[in-house]
């Protein structure tokens, strides 16, 4: 047992260190990286450092790595897809305040976390198969019934009826994750 821990001790150590060494050498050259692909010199510094995050809290053996360059832009690759979602995201926040009188716009504080809520909604829905999400989308915003969904997607209304069993499913997930979580906010508000 202490050895094992001595071990895993030695593991993160050793992982801290290669994290500093992909740092120093490419942290620069990532930084350039991610402001060609965003064109904003802040974004990118954020995501230049959000990148560099996830490797450090991810469980993985970095000592694998034979592409650092490779390794990099594949996480911030990532981190960009996000971070247009949430733009998407935001714009859409916008444009439907926009059209609200002010005496019903909630806070800012209650803005940010409808505006993260609905992030992690987008991510829960876009975690599910394109059919399961459409099925989903076309029952819950849509109003449309199984047997018109079935048709729409070519599929028998059974099957429709597991897309939703899925979605479902991940809506309960995702309810508990924010249950579970400080501050989490109410669905009924």
């Amino acid at each position: 047992m202490a050895n094992e821990l001595r071990d895993r001790q030695g593991m993160q150590g050793d992982k801290a260190q290669i994290v500093k060494g992909l740092y120093t050498q490419h942290r620069s050259w990532l930084l350039g990286w991610l402001r060609g692909k965003l064109g904003n010199a802040d974004h990118a510094a954020d995501l230049t450092q959000d990148t560099f995050v996830r490797i450090l809290v991810r469980p993985q053996d970095l000592r694998q790595i034979r592409e650092p360059r490779s390794f990099l832009t594949t996480i911030a690759r990532g981190l960009v897809i996000d971070h247009w979602r949430r733009r998407t995201i935001e714009q859409a926040w916008i444009d439907a305040l926009a059209h609200q009188p002010l005496s019903v716009h909630p806070s800012p504080e209650r803005q940010a976390e409808l505006l993260a809520a609905l992030c992690r909604v987008d991510a829960m829905l876009t975690s599910l198969s394109d059919r399961a999400r459409r099925a989903f989308i076309y029952a819950q915003i849509h109003g449309m019934t199984y047997l018109e969904i079935s048709k729409v997607l070519g599929v028998s209304d059974r099957m429709v009826k597991k897309y939703m069993a899925q979605a479902m499913l991940r809506c309960l997930e995702l309810q508990a994750e924010l249950d579970q979580e400080e501050g989490s906010i109410s669905w009924q508000t």
